[in-house]
């Protein structure tokens, strides 16, 4: 199994208690999908069927995740944070579809920054530009998790990981009105300016495709 390193000090960024569950949870997953255990391949095809949509009215998503460790903090809006995981899952389970490489890298690419990764050179790429600016004008959870799905299709060609953990802290933010969005939206747009287009490294997920022998099993799991 290819094993993920350890994020530099300097990335590394502080979460809240569902960024910190979210990243305890895939990675959990993520471990699982590598390692070819049948359960994990399992779980992330059923997470795959509501990457894009509102998971809350997917019953058979329920019991993927461990949640509770979510109750135990008072101070959570409990819908949101359940949103925000859920969503980050499916996410990521669409993004992990026939990779063997981590796609969840902790501390490695926020939005914005993968989303840079996209465009060629130095140049900013209108039309991927374009898919980032609708997923951050995005008005509801529905709709971001639409526009974030046709992202993380993109991101998952190129074999660009993202931090998943960091992902799901946000979007529990921005489900935190009034000032979340734009918290959000600001941190995604520094990401991306804040980029410089560097040769791949496999350790911020790389740009060469590389799958694992069991990629047709798994995807037929779907």
């Amino acid at each position: 199994m290819t094993t993920a390193p350890p994020a530099p000090a300097q990335h590394r960024r502080t979460l809240g208690p569902v960024g910190t569950l979210a990243g305890s949870e895939i990675g959990r997953l993520q471990k699982g999908y590598l390692d070819d255990r049948p359960d994990a391949v399992a779980a992330l095809a059923r997470l795959r069927r509501g990457a894009g949509k509102d998971t809350s009215t997917i019953p058979d998503l329920w019991g993927l995740l461990d949640t509770d460790p979510l109750h135990a903090d008072p101070a959570l809006h409990q819908d949101a944070a359940h949103t925000a995981l859920y969503t980050a899952a499916t996410l990521y389970a669409l993004h992990q579809q026939s990779r063997g490489t981590h796609m969840h890298r902790p501390g490695s690419n926020e939005l914005g920054a993968a989303v840079r990764r996209l465009m060629p050179g130095n140049d900013m790429d209108e039309p991927t530009r374009k898919r980032f600016v609708r997923a951050g004008s995005a008005a509801t959870m529905p709709v971001l998790a639409t526009r974030l799905r046709e992202i993380v299709l993109l991101l998952r060609r190129e074999d660009i990981a993202l931090d998943y953990a960091l992902l799901a802290e946000q979007l529990y933010q921005w489900q935190q009105r009034p000032s979340g969005p734009d918290s959000v939206r600001r941190s995604w747009g520094r990401s991306l300016h804040a980029h410089r287009a560097k040769p791949a490294d496999p350790a911020d997920g790389g740009t060469t495709a590389a799958t694992t022998s069991t990629d047709d099993r798994k995807d037929s799991a779907q």
